[in-house]
């Protein structure tokens, strides 16, 4: 029998629930393990980067970064896809699992870390698997007071600031609303089935929901958002793909407003920034200016997303869908 894939991820990790999610929608098998103590050992022996979520294969390779491990798995269990047929769909949602990844991320960590009641429910559920099961509830307290001085100087990694708070929490509410209404008619973003975007999306919104300030935005604001996460849980295929016609009403809002208006001006300056070797930068986004200090991983992500747009075989139909939206020019690197 051919051993299982082993996922070493965190609950608390937008990254890791997003492959396993991945893995239990393809019917892969495969073992869940929550990275602590008791399984180091063997964690370091195949990470390359203190990251999770890191998957070790049957034949003992360790792959790290969710969307890299999506694409690889994909192209090894292609059924069923998580790529609508439709060309033009794809790359929408290839787009917007990015956008999950890199600006829905800003949300999680921002709320996660920028109110006392969260950042002391987060450092507590991480501290019990930092722990281990046999801490105390004295060795607990420490390890979360470590935990929580840790990441409160980090969450300007993700441009979270005075500058930038209320920046990044009226973003939250906006895509809130904008996915709220999408899902009103249909089971998953892009028809009947989970898309590469539900997967980039949904772990930073699970996430949130785990939260208290955040979550409570959710659960009051966003009920059919709310099935949405916990549909994504245990993905499963419900119907077919929906023709983008019928997407678009809904879908373009997030297009324009959160992908067009923030994620890819954003991207875009932190990559010239990267390139110029800038301490900081900013740009403004949508009427007011966004200052941080530039992230080389994000270059790299913006420069896979633009390869992606330009290995496309044909764009009629995309394009003026990209253009309309104030996408198109981002994308070309104009």
């Amino acid at each position: 029998m051919t051993e299982p894939y082993r996922i070493f991820g965190s609950e608390l990790s937008p990254y890791s629930i997003k492959v396993r999610a991945y893995f239990r929608y393809k019917g892969i098998p495969h073992e869940w393990l929550i990275r602590g103590p008791s399984n180091i050992a063997e964690y370091q022996k195949h990470a390359r980067l203190p990251l999770v979520p890191l998957v070790i294969t049957p034949d003992e390779q360790g792959i790290q970064d969710s969307t890299p491990i999506i694409d690889r798995i994909e192209a090894e269990f292609p059924e069923p896809s998580i790529h609508p047929a439709d060309t033009a769909s794809a790359f929408l949602s290839a787009l917007l699992e990015e956008f999950g990844d890199e600006w829905g991320n800003k949300w999680m960590f921002h709320y996660r870390w920028w109110r006392e009641a969260d950042q002391i429910s987060a450092s507590e559920r991480l501290a019990a698997d930092m722990a281990g099961p046999d801490a105390n509830a004295e060795q607990r307290e420490q390890v979360a007071a470590t935990i929580r001085e840790r990441m409160l100087p980090r969450i300007s990694f993700v441009g979270s600031s005075e500058k930038t708070q209320a920046q990044i929490e009226d973003s939250f509410c906006d895509a809130v609303a904008t996915l709220e209404s999408h899902l009103e008619a249909r089971s998953f973003l892009f028809g009947g089935r989970p898309a590469f975007a539900d997967f980039g999306l949904w772990g930073q919104l699970y996430n949130a929901l785990s939260d208290p300030t955040p979550g409570a935005i959710l659960r009051k604001r966003a009920p059919n958002l709310v099935r949405w996460i916990e549909r994504m849980l245990e993905p499963k295929a419900e119907g077919d793909w929906e023709a983008l016609d019928l997407l678009l009403p809904t879908l373009r809002p997030l297009l324009e407003t959160q992908v067009a208006g923030l994620f890819l001006p954003w991207s875009d300056a932190n990559a010239r920034a990267i390139a110029n070797g800038d301490a900081e930068f900013s740009v403004e986004l949508a009427g007011r200016t966004w200052v941080q200090g530039p992230q080389k991983y994000h270059a790299r992500s913006l420069k896979a997303l633009r390869e992606r747009y330009a290995a496309l075989p044909e764009t009629a139909r995309l394009d003026p869908i990209l253009e309309q939206t104030g996408c198109l020019g981002w994308l070309r690197g104009a």
